[in-house]
């Protein structure tokens, strides 16, 4: 294991292996010890400790303790450690155990996306150093691993785990009654009779009756075995049950597009996959040895180069995306939470290039960071730079830009601009970059290892010899003081009951207007949530706060009215008394669109001292510009949602021509007190560089903000489209790029696999078996924008088969998202199930798996193509219907057959493209179909995509099937002006029983396919 650390003046240096100064002895010594188990005291917040059983599981693959009243979720899972600290370096240890436990037998876990914390005390100092360096061994082993490996390791935990938890009674062995319970919670509907067969082939030990994990892991195989995959290995097999070195190439070169397959490579996978030692010494691989090879990372959805920095990193910082984040310290709600510096330590290493600091008068002279006005708890600034330089450039060495929110005195701004120049150093050093060109914003290359301040700056007219000046003042908490009168809680006698009845009031002013929460998200804060957090903690932090009488510059409340808004006719109004750079208030936005500002009044001021203002080099912090074409490189514009809402609106053409040449922010509004998120997707399609998410609240936004920057390898920098970078477009146009050519892309949704319960189902494991469909959004420019989704398979989540092809057309594909959702359909409504949201430009071509985000075995098997296409669209061309099956060869009058033809045993035909209601299934019918990998009688898709929306609009009924009339006539003959070859050839002529084997010569061209559609 190899990583980059650096050194307190910015030299890199080198970390040694973890077995570098640990013997495999040792550690071989440390891991008996905690697989033996060690009483430990498990500090919480606000009590005294629980005396707790900790153990490693014999897998090695999670901590357990015992006992607990949730024993099934009483663990952690090595994957999620992010690192173990030893004495009192954590906030509980800080605030309830200082001076109580010996540092020495003291040490923190930290886990899970949301660094989550496990504080545990040993009864002496050798127990907890056991515990620490076997928990480093283990996470120095996962760093390791290579993807395929990590999918071994994880498919094999998952199969131990999977039995044990079926092992009802302990005894190491599932009898038939388990296996029917297991079956169920992995959404296996299968006939009982069946299942005994399979039961009793693999039982093949004296144990009559019962399997050991061994059999189950044949049983498992047999019950896993995948027709799909069968099919398509025998279509590029010449129907054999195995391919050769040259039909494996073949396969590879012509449906997963490999450049440059050899007879190596193709050995290489066959020994890598292949389970029987018999096909390897032959040189074939086996079903067994391609399934394995197809559910490898190596047919991941993902482009596996785009893991590393993969763009050109030498132009200006505004030509890039940037990962921001926001209040980056805070590790909850906006309100009541905690900030915690490992917050820094974790979104750097998730790839995150711009932190926020908000810096406030601290005691004994030492600046604090905390979210002014409410009462989240504090962290000192010096330890949050400390942090910042410890975890910058781990992962990557492209610069960090701190943003600093000022609310300090001199003196105090003072000590903040010492902290930054004694613990960066040279990282501050900028002036080489500088130099190269004053007239555009350095590159990122230029820029590796620094840390760039971004903050306010004095003005220039200043005279040098001023030690401080004036500057506008920066405050996140002026977007909300219209609707709250904010004074000390202490004062006027201020009962919990009224403080409570204010928020609950805007919670569900929030929920109505802002629309907070999203059925995806189950693990997102929520309204409910924050109420429950309010309880308690408004009881406990409101009692402290009048104990301690906090200063009233510190302990404005944030409550004691709602003023009753003006001109609140329209939603947008109510939403849009805002900030700029999280300060400066301004009414309505009226500014942004060339209104006047309300009755000339001033805007607030602080003082700057001249020893902060000299670090801000590169990013000048300003408030919103009456012309955005003002201004000098360096300076950024940073705007709350609504503000930055209001200009992609009304001005979106001088934005973007903004963002050319100069930097900007967007910060979530001050009324997200739950820490939700925007949709970034609006604000990069015209070209804004630091969209600023809270990362602490996974959801919907997060995976957006994932799937973007993980193009580059998650350097935390992405490089914009060329038009976005020079010339014009409006990204709002029906076609905003004419001169460029479309992308259609082709998604056939073949099968799912594994494919779990809701994660907030009612009964859990004991619930239906689930009636899946899959849903593909495309998220880019708005003309892109749209939604498809296959039909209903009844009552398999095991291996479901859709077989359905859906299409879609794309103006600007650099700036795409592709959103695999799996929905469990209900008559009332749909069950969120899983999602993976992969960049267009990211899609691998041919066969593909789709693994979904955070479920180990959870997959959905897809084809994808990609054609270019220039011209003029007409809307028969854009009929999705029409495509597919021009492309698949089929005529009007003739069902498309595909694998769900060969599984279907009757010849009833679907009702998709009818107006009538879904026929309930007869009981023969049903009896039919009850196979592992059956699939469901078609149910109708709806699906309406914003074109669609707005032609509807542009024309009446009579003019569209006028205008439709004009584009069939346009091209009389629709199948000579396409070239082309078939999506999934041969694949697709076997599955219509037509297969006609060719030689190499004879093959499709494996470059991609293009459409030229005439004018």
């Amino acid at each position: 294991m190899s990583s980059w650390g650096t050194e307190s003046q910015g030299s890199p240096r080198y970390c040694r292996h973890f077995l570098t100064d640990n013997s495999i002895f040792h550690v071989e010594r440390c891991m008996s010890a905690m697989q033996s188990g060690t009483q430990m005291v498990k500090l919480k917040n606000g009590s005294k400790g629980l005396v707790r059983l900790f153990y490693l599981d014999e897998h090695r693959s999670c901590i357990r303790w015992r006992p607990s009243r949730k024993s099934e979720k009483a663990k952690i899972t090595i994957d999620s450690l992010y690192k173990v600290t030893e004495g009192h370096q954590s906030d509980i240890f800080h605030r309830h155990a200082e001076g109580s436990f010996d540092p020495a037998c003291c040490f923190t876990i930290y886990h899970g996306n949301h660094m989550e914390s496990v504080d545990l005390v040993t009864s002496n100092a050798e127990e907890a150093r056991t515990w620490v360096t076997g928990l480093r061994y283990l996470m120095a082993g996962i760093s390791d691993e290579d993807s395929l490996a990590k999918r071994q390791r994880t498919h094999d935990q998952w199969m131990k785990q999977t039995f044990e938890e079926a092992d009802k009674n302990g005894d190491g062995l599932l009898n038939i009654d388990e296996m029917y319970q297991l079956l169920h919670k992995m959404n296996v509907n299968l006939p009982r009779r069946k299942v005994k067969q399979m039961f009793q082939e693999a039982d093949t030990d004296d144990q009559q009756g019962t399997l050991s994990f061994e059999e189950f892991s044949v049983f498992y195989r047999m019950m896993s075995l995948r027709r799909d995959l069968y099919l398509l290995l025998m279509c590029f097999s010449e129907k054999k049950d195995h391919l050769t070195v040259e039909e494996l190439g073949n396969f590879l070169c012509v449906e997963q597009k490999m450049p440059n397959v050899t007879g190596d490579y193709c050995l290489d996978i066959i020994d890598k996959f292949e389970t029987l030692e018999e096909n390897k010494q032959k040189g074939i691989l086996g079903i067994e040895g391609f399934t394995n090879f197809m559910r490898s990372p190596t047919c991941d959805i993902f482009n596996p180069t785009h893991l590393e920095v993969n763009q050109d990193m030498d132009q200006p910082l505004c030509n890039y995306f940037i990962a921001s984040s926001h209040n980056t310290y805070l590790t909850g709600d906006q309100l009541l939470s905690h900030s915690k510096t490992d917050m820094y330590a974790w979104v750097l290493q998730a790839g995150c290039r711009c932190v926020e600091v908000d810096c406030w008068d601290g005691p004994d002279g030492e600046p604090m960071v905390q979210h002014g006005y409410t009462l989240t708890s504090k962290i000192t600034f010096k330890s949050v730079v400390e942090t910042i330089n410890k975890h910058a450039f781990i992962n990557n060495e492209y610069p960090v830009i701190l943003s600093i929110e000022n609310h300090c005195s001199i003196q105090q701004q003072k000590k903040i601009a010492q902290h930054l120049r004694d613990i960066f150093g040279d990282k501050l050093d900028v002036e080489a970059a500088l130099s190269k060109d004053p007239k555009q914003l350095p590159s990122p290359n230029s820029l590796r290892g620094k840390i760039l301040i971004k903050g306010k700056r004095l003005p220039t007219h200043l005279s040098e010899d001023a030690e401080e000046g004036e500057v506008s003042d920066e405050d996140s908490a002026d977007e909300i003081e219209d609707d709250f009168k904010l004074r000390n809680s202490t004062s006027n006698n201020l009962s919990q009951h009224q403080v409570e009845s204010h928020i609950r009031k805007k919670l569900d002013s929030l929920l109505k207007e802002a629309k907070i929460g999203d059925k995806e998200d189950t693990d997102s804060f929520s309204i409910r949530a924050l109420l429950r957090a309010t309880h308690k903690g408004l009881h406990r932090n409101l009692g402290k706060n009048s104990k301690e009488g906090l200063k009233k510059s510190h302990s404005r409340s944030f409550i004691s009215g709602i003023k009753p808004k003006r001109n609140s006719r329209s939603r947008l109004k109510c939403q849009s008394v805002d900030t700029d750079d999280e300060g400066n208030q301004d009414v309505y936005g009226r500014e942004l669109v060339g209104m006047p500002n309300r009755a000339g009044r001033r805007r607030k001021t602080i003082k700057l001292s001249r020893d902060l203002s000299s670090l801000v080099l590169l990013t000048n912090s300003l408030a919103e510009h009456e012309d955005l074409e003002e201004g000098g490189t360096g300076n950024v514009l940073s705007f709350s949602e609504t503000r930055a809402q209001q200009l992609v609106h009304h001005r979106a053409g001088e934005f973007l021509r903004f963002n050319q040449l100069q930097l900007s922010r967007i910060y979530p509004s001050a009324y997200r007190i739950d820490s939700s998120n925007f949709n970034p997707q609006t604000y990069w399609n015209v070209g804004s560089q630091l969209v600023a998410l809270n990362y602490q609240t996974e959801g919907r936004m997060m995976q957006l903000n994932r799937a973007k920057f993980m193009v580059n390898g998650g350097s935390g920098y992405v490089l914009k489209p060329e038009p976005m970078c020079k010339g014009s477009f409006n990204p709002f146009s029906d076609d905003p790029l004419p001169a460029y050519p479309k992308k259609q892309l082709l998604l056939k949704v073949i099968s799912g696999q594994q494919l779990p319960k809701p994660p907030d189902s009612m009964l859990g494991d004991r619930g239906e078996i689930i009636d899946p469909f899959v849903e593909v959004e495309i998220i880019g420019l708005p003309v892109d924008c749209c939604k498809e989704q296959t039909r209903v398979v009844d009552d398999n989540g095991f291996n479901p088969v859709w077989e359905e092809t859906l299409s879609f057309t794309l103006h600007m594909p650099e700036m795409a998202l592709v959103r695999f959702l799996v929905w469990d359909h209900d008559p009332i409504g749909r069950d969120f199930v899983g999602q993976r949201t992969v960049a267009f430009s990211s899609l691998m071509p041919g066969y593909r798996h789709v693994y979904l985000e955070g479920l180990t075995e959870a997959s959905i098997f897809v084809h994808v193509t990609v054609h270019d296409v220039y011209g003029k669209w007409s809307p028969l061309v854009l009929n999705p219907s029409y495509t597919i099956m021009h492309f698949l060869g089929a005529n009007k009058n003739r069902q498309l057959k595909g694998i769900r033809g060969l599984f279907n045993r009757g010849t009833t035909k679907t009702l998709v493209d009818t107006g009538l209601p879904v026929r309930k299934r007869s009981l023969s019918d049903h009896l039919l179909r009850r196979t592992a990998s059956a699939p469901a009688k078609g149910r109708r898709k709806t699906k309406m995509t914003l074109s669609e929306v707005t032609e509807e609009r542009k024309y009446s009924t009579g003019e569209a099937l006028q205008a439709q009339e004009v584009a069939v006539g346009r091209r009389s003959s629709p199948r000579a002006a396409l070239q082309h070859r078939p999506v999934s050839m041969p694949l697709e002529r076997l599955l219509q029983g037509q297969l006609n084997l060719t030689s190499d010569q004879e093959r499709p061209d494996p470059i991609t396919d293009t459409l030229i559609v005439e004018n």
